[in-house]
């Protein structure tokens, strides 16, 4: 799958549901999936829908998170094998090392509006860990790591609106954010219940598993 340049909401309307990829604006009356919640495309609107098949649906399953994280084939591959290995369920595994990504992590924490706005400022040097410049996205974290907002990028509007945004709602439990000092913690590493990502991992375990 290479790198897709196309409309992010029609990935929604082809998976049915929001999967949050333009930020702020899928929470507003703006967002296509609002508008229209059916698949793209000229008959994607018609009531005779083929029926999906088991490979279909696991297919389907891989395809949305590889879409609501933000990575390719070859590296989600990688990540599969790296869960495979691990004790533990596979596909619990493999949620947990997608979601203690740098990028997933700073998005969480509510420094970035979504997770594709995450990664452009963590290339460009925006974030620190433990006091030390990080610019890859893919970066994992450990429970403990601490990540901070340098002083000249706090006042990027874009990392200030989702901070104060994030500071309302709070974030997950096993990350702890400060909104006043624009620091985030990871107190622990994720279990599965804890990460509010609609996927059904085991698909993907079967489809890996052919």
């Amino acid at each position: 799958m290479a790198t897709y340049h196309g409309a992010k909401c029609k990935q929604c309307r082809r998976h049915g549901m929001k999967l949050f990829l333009k930020g702020q604006r899928c929470s507003t009356d703006k967002c296509a999936f609002e508008r229209r919640a059916y698949g793209p495309g000229e008959h994607g609107n018609t009531r005779r829908r083929r029926r999906a098949t088991e490979y279909g649906m696991q297919l389907r399953e891989k395809q949305k998170a590889k879409r609501i994280y933000g990575i390719l084939e070859r590296q989600f591959r990688n990540y599969y094998t790296k869960a495979d290995r691990e004790t533990g369920m596979t596909g619990a595994n493999l949620i947990c090392l997608l979601e203690r990504r740098l990028d997933s992590v700073v998005y969480r924490m509510g420094f970035a509006p979504s997770r594709a706005a995450a990664r452009e400022l963590i290339v460009h040097g925006h974030f620190q860990v433990n006091g030390g410049k990080v610019d890859i996205p893919s970066y994992q974290l450990k429970a403990g790591d601490e990540i901070i907002v340098k002083e000249r990028s706090q006042r990027i509007p874009e990392i200030r609106m989702a901070v104060d945004l994030k500071a309302g709602v709070g974030t997950v439990e096993w990350l702890e954010l400060d909104p006043k000092k624009f620091v985030g913690r990871v107190l622990e590493l994720p279990a599965r219940d804890q990460i509010p990502t609609p996927i059904n991992e085991q698909l993907i375990v079967n489809f890996y598993s052919r």
